[in-house]
């Protein structure tokens, strides 16, 4: 018996020391090891962040500016840094030693806040925070190349990582591709013809500046710049022979074009014919080139979509369902394309469609469709249009999914097969020698039959942030475009970035519960306005049969109808409060279940695994007796 105990304690004895080596070994050995069991693995990074990572090739710095005290009392904003902080070890981990991470507290006065400010980081205030704020990254490379993020916003958390590699990937390509922009819309910073004033640029126009060198291009060009490594043609009206011809030889060169085009483009809105009349939307097409292809987009035919349209304010500031204008959610995007995938939705204003021949040379992979309650809509009925409901008379969905954006591939003919176009007043001269009657290699191409999806109001909103703009998406937009180019230009390791999954973790349950009460609280209301709507047609009616002269004492019927819907409408309200209560308590006894399972489910199965290890331990001991 006492060699059986000495024999225990010895193995307890054993299995602590084992334990303590095996916890010294993990640290030293297994430090930095993570396992992210999150279901959209949150704190994994992605395939391309490793890509940008991977072609670091000279030692880059990155400065996270953090005012550390002066955040001490706003625990949300700290939250956030360490989130910030986690994932800058994550970057600095992978990259070999190449990505170095310097954090700075820039406290007032000091040679560090110096620094912050030679950066161009400018402090925010925030209530609660005894001095301003610095919360920023500033980043070098080797040749002196600076990139900034002026401001770290906890609202565009689910950015982050994207933000992040994009900052080190222009720190290790410093010679950002060349974007050339060919725009018969004002689309930068510069006087505007129409409106007479001075133009802000548009945020799409500002974003691609931010990854990309953007060149803005005539619209009377006769060559496209050999430098330029991907031609963005926005509403293309009234190009020249000559220009076509440029652009032509430039896709035949491998030239990579981003195109958009419009058979009725709100950002070119034409002056109306008589005062006080809506403005009318300008069209563009680009079927010059596309139809040698077997492709066309129609100039007169725009697309409305009743299962995607969005709601604007009509006559009598009624709220309508506008057929032209609508948003596409994930039923309608590619998800197998690197441009669309992941992209939530993208939002759509008066466009066109493409029309793809039987017989097209061109390979095309769609995009973008709309769903299959769309159908044409003339684009001349827009012009002075007031009522946005009008669209619907006439309307009908052909069951028909349009295209609206779509990969353009292949090895594909010239437009001028014979030569550049003559010039006016001179003779037919055989083709130059560096004409191209079709593609070197296979042309890569994206065409968007819509401009409109570029402006501001369709996807995103600008508010004042402590004296900064900032910028909040409420549709893919932006997204679609940044990834488009990303493709084209062959900087392909962001794309992954951008098409994450959300961190956002909504509680379903919850949600239809929510949904199925509101659906029953709507038809209960409008059995309660149908039913007022039914007395005061009874009481006109009895007002209107009086032989009084219209007295305006109720008679003994009108008070008793109208005592009869005080009653109804009393229970009615009972019911709308009975729903609501309902809700209520479903959704108290499904957090109630949730709380049951989340705290008293693990440690009951830990105590039935250990109460089983027990009874098999018992029941060993007593078989060796």
């Amino acid at each position: 018996m006492e060699a059986r105990k000495t024999t225990g304690r010895l193995s307890l004895l054993l299995l602590a020391a084992v334990f303590l080596v095996a916890a010294t070994v993990a640290n030293l050995g297994l430090r930095g090891l993570r396992i992210d069991l999150t279901e959209n693995r949150l704190y994994t990074l992605s395939e391309g962040t490793y890509a940008v990572l991977d072609e670091i090739d000279e030692p880059i710095n990155l400065y996270f500016f953090y005012s550390d005290k002066a955040t001490s009392g706003i625990p949300a904003l700290r939250s956030y840094a360490e989130r910030v902080r986690e994932m800058l070890q994550e970057f600095a981990q992978h990259a070999d030693g190449k990505l170095i991470v310097t954090e700075i507290d820039p406290l007032p006065f000091s040679e560090e806040e110096d620094r912050a400010a030679a950066f161009g980081l400018q402090p925010i205030s925030i209530a609660g925070a005894s001095d301003p704020i610095y919360f920023g990254i500033a980043g070098t490379n080797s040749v002196g190349d600076e990139q900034v993020i002026p401001l770290l916003d906890p609202s565009k958390e689910t950015f982050l990582e994207y933000d992040l590699a994009k900052l080190v990937y222009a720190l290790a390509h410093p010679d950002r591709p060349v974007i050339g922009l060919l725009s018969g819309v004002q689309m930068t910073a510069g006087f505007d013809p129409q409106t007479g004033q001075m133009s802000e640029p548009w945020i799409i126009t500002t974003q691609i500046q931010q990854l990309f060198e953007l060149r803005s291009l005539p619209t009377d060009l006769e060559t496209v710049d050999e430098d330029i490594d991907v031609l963005m043609i926005v509403h293309p009206k009234n190009l020249g022979e000559q220009t076509l011809y440029a652009i032509d030889q430039f896709i035949m060169r491998g030239g990579r074009a981003l195109i958009f085009v419009d058979p009725y483009s709100e950002a070119d809105r034409a002056a109306p014919p008589v005062p006080g009349m809506p403005a009318g939307g300008g069209s563009s097409d680009l079927n010059r080139i596309l139809g040698a292809w077997g492709i066309e987009v129609d100039p007169a035919t725009v697309i409305g979509d009743d299962r995607y349209a969005l709601t604007v304010t009509g006559l009598g500031n009624r709220p309508v369902r506008y057929l032209p204008l609508f948003g596409v959610d994930r039923s309608g995007l590619d998800a197998e394309d690197v441009i669309t995938s992941g992209l939530r939705s993208i939002n759509f204003g008066f466009p066109g469609y493409i029309d793809v021949a039987d017989d097209a040379v061109a390979t095309v992979t769609p995009l973008v469709r709309s769903s299959d309650l769309a159908g044409p809509i003339p684009a001349g009925s827009l012009a002075f249009l007031q009522d946005p409901d009008a669209l619907r008379d006439g309307f009908s969905p052909t069951g028909e999914r349009y295209l609206l954006a779509a990969r353009i591939q292949g090895e594909l003919p010239s437009a001028f097969p014979d030569g550049p176009p003559p010039r006016p007043d001179s003779e037919a001269a055989a083709p130059p020698a560096g004409h191209l009657a079709k593609s070197q290699g296979a042309v890569n191409l994206v065409l968007v039959a819509d401009t409109d999806l570029l402006t501001d109001r369709l996807w995103a909103r600008v508010q004042p942030f402590f004296g900064q703009r900032l910028t909040t998406a409420f549709a893919g937009n932006a997204d679609f475009v940044i990834n488009a180019l990303d493709n084209l230009s062959g900087s392909s390791e962001l794309i992954s970035i951008r098409g994450r999954a959300t961190y956002s973790r909504p509680f379903v349950r919850v949600e239809e519960l929510r949904r199925e009460a509101e659906a029953r609280f709507r038809e209960t209301e409008q059995q309660l306005q149908q039913r007022l709507q039914e007395l005061e047609t009874r009481l006109t009616e009895l007002q209107a049969s009086r032989e009084d002269g219209g007295s305006m004492l109720l008679s003994p019927e009108q008070r008793a109808e109208l005592e009869r819907f005080q009653a109804e409408r009393l229970r009615v309200r009972k019911q709308l409060r009975q729903v609501r209560r309902e809700l209520d308590q479903s959704i108290e006894s499904l957090g109630t279940w949730l709380k049951i399972i989340n705290i008293g489910l693990m440690p009951l199965l830990t105590a039935l695994l250990g109460i089983a290890v027990l009874a098999l331990r018992r029941r060993h001991q007593v078989m060796r007796r």
